[in-house]
């Protein structure tokens, strides 16, 4: 009896941690190119009271055994990549990724990574950058007398400038794709790096070899969806609930062993 206690507990502590996710999703629902995460549980370990198979007699065996669970654990926390609804700006330096890559960027210590998040700047020294002031790579500086930037669908970027009637091109956005894209480290930031479980970056022109194209003057949304969200929530919470329900009536049925006399 006190088994299930336990076991009822684990369930509990999956269900408290299934909330914290669901809560993190809500969180972003509207941070740009944000990636929505799920958890995946296994059940834990089976006590083995009597085998299938064992023989019952000389000439019978038994058809099925009895096996206890102990539970429940989480064993993952999976980003999901799938598309977000784009949003219209008309920000020449606001990019949209239609289908797969990530935009490459350099922190400040050299570190690569990467974000779906196409909310670009332009720094002092004319560097296209992201919100945090980390530059994109390649790296793309954009001439100060630009009186338009044009970015195509193929990452070329061109300005025009005055006197000039043709526009100039200055640079290739270039965009990375990975084998395995669960497997980034999230860093927080709307920033990925890479893991072993990810593979390493294959990099390329954007609608080459299998990555994405380029919008110009679009944002990719959250890919929350806030009514799949808190159907999450509800069945959470109702979890959470039933696994207390067991322990509550483990505790009343201890209870009643312990009250009877001889």
């Amino acid at each position: 009896m006190i088994r299930a206690l336990w076991t009822a507990s684990t369930g509990m502590e999956a269900q408290q941690l299934n909330i914290d996710i669901i809560a993190h999703n809500l969180a972003n629902v509207n941070t740009t190119g944000f990636k929505k995460s799920r958890a995946d549980y296994q059940d834990l370990l089976y006590q083995e009271i009597k085998s299938a198979g064992a023989s019952s007699s000389p000439s019978t065996m038994v058809p099925t055994g009895i096996q206890v669970g102990q539970g429940v654990r989480t064993v993952s926390t999976e980003k999901v990549f799938n598309q977000g609804n784009f949003k219209q700006t008309d920000n020449p330096l606001d990019l949209a990724v239609e289908g797969e890559g990530f935009f490459q960027v350099t922190r400040p210590d050299g570190t690569p990574s990467y974000t779906r998040t196409g909310e670009f700047k332009v720094d002092r020294d004319g560097r296209l950058v992201t919100s945090d002031g980390y530059v994109v790579e390649p790296q793309i500086t954009i001439p100060s007398d630009a009186l338009t930037v044009t970015i195509s669908a193929d990452g070329i970027v061109s300005v025009t400038q005055p006197g000039v009637t043709t526009p100039t091109q200055v640079g290739n956005i270039e965009l990375a794709r990975f084998v395995n894209p669960s497997g980034l480290q999230a860093n927080g930031k709307n920033l990925y790096t890479p893991t072993a479980a990810s593979g390493d970056a294959t990099t390329g022109a954007p609608g080459a070899e299998g990555l994405g194209t380029l919008a110009q003057g679009f944002l990719e949304m959250s890919n929350v969806s806030v009514v799949e969200e808190m159907v999450n929530m509800i069945a959470a919470q109702r979890a959470y609930e039933i696994n207390s329900k067991s322990i509550q009536t483990t505790d009343e049925m201890l209870q009643t062993a312990n009250a009877m006399k001889r």
